[in-house]
């Protein structure tokens, strides 16, 4: 039987749970100054949990934070599928970066310290801001300042970039979030493979060359920003057929970008295994899955399944998440009182080289590349990442 001291601590612990997010359309121009129309995942998550402590404790997990190994094949297999960082420097790096930007806004933090724990179903710890978002939510309730942090900022502590331009990062400090209504979205599908061995190489010159002014680049990439505006507008009115052009569209135009060799002969099978159905594909977030719209129905998704299947890959129908803001946290955002809405179309963009990057990809979060996968946490920003 819990002593009283477990049992209250218990009934002070809070916890939160965050979803793995899918750039829908306009990725990867949403880390390149640009827009994308996103929506969180049901299907993977991570949770974390904060109970006051006496001392300040960052608690590894069993499982993803391995320090022991049955042998150097054991290490090596965990290192190739999750990569070399687990989530105790996630946790320590929010803390930080909620830490210091109270102290920039003068906002006072109550004394006390705590022990956070974490907990995700995101294989290869590609669930890197999902980790970070949860841990941020128990930060903002333990110390009651949740009414003092913007729900416009929290993403620039959390992700990196998603839908912000230029200007509105520049004059506002934070991108632009226009929530939609998540039942425009029609059926969609995810496409991941269990155990990837292609993943694309992790660098690309594509950042590089934007920095540099490249116009193809350049022009390539305010092409993607826009097919998220034309996007809205087709769900809006539930123009699913173009919405098809659109998705195949933001694929190809990141494959002339990046080229073959940065995608991974794996990421482009599973879109090329989806559009030979018929069904429309993209990637989630840099590589790793894939998110499939079949536009003729049941009898389309029955064929995309069996495709799915021969070709060795998982196919699993999405869940989307309703917002998990409240009442008060959405009219803030949007001045509208439906707080059922998850689907967001994102304005803006962090500025290279000076934000913390916790950029979470989904596609990365179904498997390994997701080292960081999706950006993990690198306090600057590198240069040469797939996007």
């Amino acid at each position: 039987m819990p002593s009283a001291t477990e049992g209250k601590e218990k009934e002070m612990a809070i916890e939160h749970k965050a979803y793995a997010r899918v750039g829908f359309l306009g990725n990867p121009s949403d880390v390149y100054f640009g827009r994308a129309i996103s929506f969180s995942l049901a299907n993977f998550w991570a949770s974390v949990v904060l109970r006051p402590s006496d001392e300040l404790v960052i608690q590894p997990h069993p499982k993803h934070d391995l320090v022991s190994f049955n042998s150097i094949h054991h290490l090596v297999h965990r290192l190739d599928s999750e990569g070399y960082y687990g989530g105790v420097r996630l946790l320590m790096a929010i803390c930080r970066m909620f830490y210091k930007h109270c102290q920039e806004k003068n906002i006072e933090l109550k004394k006390g310290n705590f022990t956070l724990s974490y907990d995700t179903n995101i294989t290869g710890l590609s669930g890197s801001s999902a980790i970070v978002c949860a841990a941020l939510n128990c930060l903002l309730d333990f110390y009651n300042v949740r009414h003092l942090v913007k729900v416009e900022i929290r993403p620039n502590l959390i992700l990196s970039a998603l839908d912000f331009s230029r200007e509105n990062m520049d004059k506002l400090g934070h991108g632009i979030y226009k929530p939609m209504d998540v039942n425009l979205l029609p059926p969609l599908f995810l496409i991941y493979a269990e155990n990837p061995s292609d993943s694309g190489k992790v660098h690309s010159t594509v950042r590089q060359r934007w920095l540099d002014g490249d116009k193809f680049i350049i022009s390539s990439m305010n092409e993607v920003a826009e097919l998220a505006e034309k996007g809205k507008n087709v769900l809006l009115e539930k123009n699913y057929k173009e919405l098809v052009n659109l998705m195949n569209r933001n694929f190809d135009l990141r494959r002339q970008m990046f080229g073959d060799e940065a995608l991974g002969d794996l990421n482009i099978k599973m879109v090329e295994v989806a559009r030979s159905v018929g069904a429309a594909a993209k990637f989630t977030g840099s590589g790793g899955a894939v998110v499939a719209f079949c536009p003729d129905g049941p009898v389309q998704v029955g064929l995309l399944e069996s495709a799915c299947k021969n070709a060795g890959f998982t196919l699993q129908k999405i869940s989307v998440v309703p917002s998990l803001l409240s009442e008060d946290e959405c009219k803030s955002l949007t001045n509208i009182k439906n707080t059922k809405v998850s689907l967001f179309i994102e304005e803006n963009e962090k500025r290279p080289h000076t934000m913390l990057v916790i950029r979470m990809r989904l596609a990365k979060m179904i498997h390994m590349r997701l080292a960081n996968m999706i950006h993990i946490l690198k306090e600057r920003h590198d240069p040469h990442e797939t996007g």
